[in-house]
């Protein structure tokens, strides 16, 4: 007789399903909705993944979730000031959205509750693997969030920021835009909160063909929160894609970023900064897929390392047979500022095409002591010195993204994360 040992849940990972079993009547959805909602249930059921399963191997989820917070009623945050001045602002407070209108011409925005309850997001809410924790913990508790169409051929002179904010407890959104055929937007997603909280977000983006998007993620939740994130975008022929990420805060961050350069002469250009302070875990996981031949990407990520923090990056390019002239190079570049703590890298090249232009590196220093002496040298203290060359360091990142704008913007949030962690 064969004897099998069932394995013990954790106290997140019971907190989860008693969460569901609490609060599933409560949720928006059809039958259809409600059917999506059990699977997912059922992978949770299956235990949160470790370091056993290879895409998680650098974050043991089911140990780094030491908790789950439960539900509270609908928070009472307040919308935080824009990134950027005059940007159409859309919450989604504790869960629930706000907003209906966005007053730009071209767009139109509906709430995803509604759509839920519609059925029209059933396919969206479908794990994309028996590990996908993040697709499955959003599928399940997804609450609200907002569905935006931009029209073909409109340029957007405001941006518009989607903020999911909470004030502790758990808070589930998901955001999907639309951007036509010639359209040219910019996007700022904000996830912010205050209190010990569990977030989970998914953003899915279409970039139909000629049309051009930046997308900017700031996450800068609390240091007691887990934040569970998901960025997926698809591009059309002649589209480009910038996607900035930013991570200054949480204790538990999972940024996942999935993107298919499906379209020929599609462009796909990331950028990313974490600063990690403290006990933080920040994991940034990208898979990005060229299908289309003559597509182009670059990948470069800033990371600063404090404290005892912790980040990953995991970066994946695979390029299909048919995606020749393929361009593609991605870089990691980490700075670290204590003795205890740490960043792993694992870039992936997999390729099947033969004519292609792929590269990736990784780099992990210190502060250079030749640098330091000649700031010092000339007058300036050694904490204001380090300082200037760590800010250098990163800012050269978000000068790329060429906005003065939103330059300015970011930089004052890394001024702002200085002054606490300096």
């Amino acid at each position: 007789m064969n004897v099998h040992a069932q394995t013990t849940r954790t106290p997140a990972e019971a907190a989860l399903i008693d969460s569901f079993a609490g609060r599933v009547s409560e949720l928006p959805g059809d039958a259809a909705v409600t059917v999506r909602r059990d699977e997912a249930l059922e992978l949770l059921k299956n235990g949160l993944p470790s370091r056993r399963v290879e895409a998680w191997h650098y974050t043991d989820l089911r140990r780094l979730l030491s908790s789950v917070p439960a539900f509270k009623p609908v928070s009472e945050a307040e919308p935080v000031a824009p990134l950027i001045e005059r940007s159409a602002v859309l919450a989604v407070l504790g869960g629930a959205a706000v907003d209906r209108n966005t007053g730009i011409d071209g767009v139109t925005v509906s709430t995803v509750a509604d759509r839920l309850i519609e059925g029209g997001m059933t396919d969206g809410l479908a794990a994309a693997e028996p590990h996908d924790a993040v697709g499955a913990i959003n599928a399940a508790f997804v609450s609200d969030g907002y569905v935006i169409d931009i029209a073909e051929g409109a340029n957007l002179d405001r941006a518009i920021e989607l903020q999911n904010l909470h004030t502790g407890g758990q808070a589930h959104s998901r955001f999907s835009v639309k951007a036509a055929a010639g359209a040219k937007a910019t996007i700022v997603e904000r996830q912010a909160g205050d209190g010990e909280a569990l977030v989970s977000s998914i953003s899915d983006l279409d970039v139909a063909d000629d049309a051009e998007v930046l997308w900017i993620v700031l996450q800068e939740q609390p240091d007691t929160a887990s934040y569970l994130g998901r960025f997926s975008a698809r591009l059309g022929k002649n589209a480009k894609l910038t996607l900035f990420v930013m991570n200054s805060g949480g204790k538990l961050v999972r940024q996942e970023v999935r993107v298919e350069a499906a379209g020929e002469g599609s462009e796909f250009r990331l950028r990313g900064v974490n600063l990690l302070a403290g006990e933080a875990h920040c994991d940034v996981t990208m898979v990005l897929d060229h299908i289309a031949p003559d597509t182009y990407s670059t990948e470069t990520l800033r990371n600063v390392v404090t404290g005892r923090a912790n980040g990953v990056f995991q970066g994946q390019i695979r390029v299909a047979r048919d995606a020749q002239k393929t361009d593609a190079k991605m870089a990691c570049n980490t700075l670290l500022l204590s003795d205890d703590g740490g960043f792993s890298a694992k870039p992936e090249l997999e390729i099947f095409a033969d004519d292609v232009a792929c590269g990736h590196g990784a780099t992990v220093t210190e502060i250079d002591g030749n640098h330091l002496f000649y700031l010092m040298a000339r007058g300036i203290d050694e904490k204001t010195a380090r300082g200037l060359l760590v800010k250098a360091f990163v800012a050269e990142v978000i000068e790329e993204l060429d906005d003065e704008a939103v330059v300015e913007a970011l930089e004052g949030k890394l001024d702002a994360w200085f002054v606490e962690h300096g």
